[in-house]
């Protein structure tokens, strides 16, 4: 069982196993290749930045002043009910040397995120005048076929408040290295309670913000060599931008409260395929590719989330549920004072 990148987000970068190694794929030449690969990784980068753009707030009520938070964020995104980003159709008329085995002009195939399984395709072609010589492999599957439909996100996030009104927020991930992958993430936020202007601040039930946070993440995960493709320093490098805004609104009650919020996330993502890749069997045998090509993932839209949170002392717990492009559980334990 061959290793796969699954995705680059946080925790531990949530590597699986599947059936074959992506870097296959570069025994159809680096054209198709590209075209692959692009395919079956854009979907994962979409959830990943949808993702990292949760978990900027669990209240309206802005700290006062030097009043702290520290909290603990976990965000599971999730991708079950989304089969356009689970597969996508690949028609051999748009590659240059990919066929299917079975015969198939045209057939749904797994993305990073999906989990159709057994895809057989071949490349074949001439390597010397009258000797034409032909590789098979399996195109790979991703998250779903491991029983995993969501993509993951954990961080450590600090709020203090400063004038009135106003609380900064600071988050970050320190950077994570196993053998095959390295991941880190830190991202600033400001928050504005806008009912403290209000002359019946102190009697109004809730409370009204507007809240603005960047997040980046960078990470890398290194390929494994195959029979089919070989080579050194194989690995995808990944770093994504998101900016998150938000009207949000809150009760002001003494244990338990409710919040919500409406606004809008914009992301991006750059990723670079590189390394060296040296094609072992096919018509393309002998073939050297070195940091071969880099594509990006950009992604906006509105997000709707409603939520809880309990107060007990020092400690707090709040959970909430984000509506958007990809749903989010958004689960923070909280220790702070004021």
């Amino acid at each position: 069982m061959k290793k796969i990148l699954l995705l680059l987000c946080l925790t531990t970068a949530m590597v699986s196993s599947a059936q074959s190694n992506p870097n296959d794929i570069f025994a159809a030449g680096i054209d198709d290749a590209e075209q692959f690969l692009n395919d079956y990784l854009n979907p994962v980068s979409e959830g990943a930045l949808y993702s990292i753009s949760n978990g900027w707030y669990n209240t309206a009520d802005a700290k006062p002043l030097l009043g702290f938070e520290i909290s603990i964020i976990g965000n599971m995104t999730s991708f079950k009910n989304k089969e356009d980003k689970q597969s996508f159709v690949l028609n051999t008329a748009d590659y240059e040397n990919l066929q299917f085995v079975d015969g198939s002009t045209s057939r749904t195939v797994s993305t990073a995120l999906g989990d159709i399984e057994g895809v057989r395709v071949f490349v074949e072609g001439e390597v010397a005048p009258g000797v034409t010589t032909r590789e098979e492999f399996d195109l790979p599957s991703g998250l779903a076929a491991e029983g995993v439909n969501f993509v993951p996100s954990a961080y450590l996030q600090v709020s203090m408040g400063l004038i009135k009104g106003t609380e900064v927020k600071v988050r970050f991930l320190p950077k994570i290295e196993t053998e095959d992958v390295s991941v880190g993430l830190y991202g600033v936020g400001i928050q504005h309670e806008l009912t403290k202007h209000l002359p019946a601040d102190k009697v109004l039930p809730i409370a009204v913000s507007a809240v603005v946070g960047y997040t980046h993440l960078s990470g890398t995960y290194d390929f494994t060599n195959t029979n089919v493709v070989q080579g050194e320093n194989q690995k995808v490098d990944t770093n994504m931008d998101t900016w998150a805004f938000q009207a949000v609104v809150s009760t002001k009650l003494p244990i338990i409260n409710f919040y919500g919020g409406l606004g809008y996330m914009t992301g991006k993502s750059n990723t670079d395929i590189l390394g060296t890749y040296r094609v072992q069997s096919g018509p393309f045998q002998s073939q050297t590719y070195t940091d071969p090509f880099s594509f990006q993932t950009e992604v906006s839209g509105v997000t709707a989330s409603i939520g809880t949170k309990l107060k007990l002392g020092f400690f707090r717990l709040n959970v909430d549920y984000t509506l958007a492009e990809f749903n989010n559980l958004a689960v923070g334990v909280n220790f702070g004072f004021r």
